[in-house]
């Protein structure tokens, strides 16, 4: 097939990640893969040579995009984040057009496309009086990045090999919970731990101020080496208020590392059957003692690598899915777009 993927974006975070591995899976499995995306944005260096890239730009993005589509002819046109989603949903309906629900479904975005993909299975309750198809396709493990060639992340901090490090990966944003985790962390006065969060975004400012000069709280911004501070780290935090799915839990699982995360949708669903701690969302007293009780084991030295089962994020049978998707959205345009219209599917 010949897929183009949409994602307007600037930054890099778990759904951009998420289109750069589609891709590059994509592409090695022998489709002609495109991505359309904003002028310099960090994607384009993450994307395999194989994968055509083509900024555009805000400016008259819609008749652009239009006018790429009918240069380019792709079979499929596959939507990440709002951006994205509007600017397809002004395409005249013979095209196909899929997004995956990386936040959540939004009539306005979404309403006009073929085919929504859901990561968990609470947000096909929220597809009422969509017209489209859908299909429950989870996240996947994503692939590792390049071995490291700088300082990893203790050496950077400086933190010493036995100093306890609380770990948290994602965007600065209030959804996130980073303010949460930080509130929870201060109150534990675990004078010899430190808390690490890795990400960039708009909440920054309010999350240095929420620290207060405290020394143990380190925020070092985005850094591309995941996976291996990932494994630098003794306990992985998720403390979102809201997570459709949460891909840096699966990696930190990947790493074997100890997991508390919050009981929002995603983790809810997919660490159920999983030896990880869940806490309610929003609740620093909770997240906090939570953070101690490992604390405790770890000074106990009874806080082992963690064993999760990883088969459920092979992601061999979720980009099949994926591309069987496509041709099932491809196959209800014409003819039977109304025989088929509003069934949802779900991979397991």
């Amino acid at each position: 097939m010949h897929i183009l993927h949409a994602l307007f974006s600037s930054r890099l975070a778990g759904s951009e990640r998420y289109c750069v591995d589609l891709a590059n899976r994509q592409v090695a499995a022998g489709h002609d893969v495109s991505v359309t995306g904003a002028p310099g944005s960090p994607l384009r260096n993450m994307l395999s040579r194989r994968v055509r890239y083509h900024p555009l730009g805000r400016f008259l993005r819609g008749p652009r995009l239009r006018g790429l589509i009918r240069t380019l002819r792709p079979d499929v046109c596959h939507g990440h984040l709002s951006g994205a989603c509007r600017a397809l949903a002004s395409l005249p309906p013979h095209h196909v057009t899929v997004a995956t629900l990386h936040v959540g479904y939004k009539p306005h975005q979404h309403a006009r496309l073929g085919g929504v993909i859901c990561v968990n299975h609470a947000q096909t309750k929220r597809l009422e009086g969509y017209p489209g198809l859908a299909r429950v396709i989870p996240n996947w493990m994503p692939a590792a990045e390049a071995p490291r060639t700088g300082s990893g992340l203790r050496e950077t901090l400086g933190l010493a090999a036995n100093r306890f490090v609380v770990g948290a990966v994602g965007r600065l944003h209030p959804s996130k919970g980073m303010d949460i985790l930080i509130t929870a962390f201060r109150s534990c006065a675990l004078d010899d731990a430190r808390l690490v969060i890795l990400g960039e975004g708009p909440q920054r400012r309010e999350l240095e101020k929420l620290s207060a000069g405290d020394a143990r709280i380190h925020l070092p911004g985005f850094r591309a080496d995941v996976h291996s501070c990932l494994r630098e780290i003794d306990l992985f935090v998720c403390p979102s208020r809201e997570e459709s799915f949460g891909l840096a839990i699966i990696e930190a699982m990947g790493a074997q590392r100890p997991v508390i995360a919050t009981a929002t949708e995603g983790p809810a669903e997919f660490m159920r059957d999983q030896p990880a701690v869940l806490v309610p969302p929003g609740s620093p007293a909770a997240l906090a003692d939570a953070i101690r009780t490992a604390y405790s084991q770890f000074q106990r030295g009874e806080l082992a690598p963690a064993n999760y089962d990883l088969t459920a994020f092979d992601p061999a049978p979720r980009i099949d899915s994926i591309i069987g998707f496509y041709h099932q959205v491809a196959a209800a345009r014409v003819p039977s777009t109304v025989e088929l219209a509003g069934k949802v599917s779900v991979t397991p």
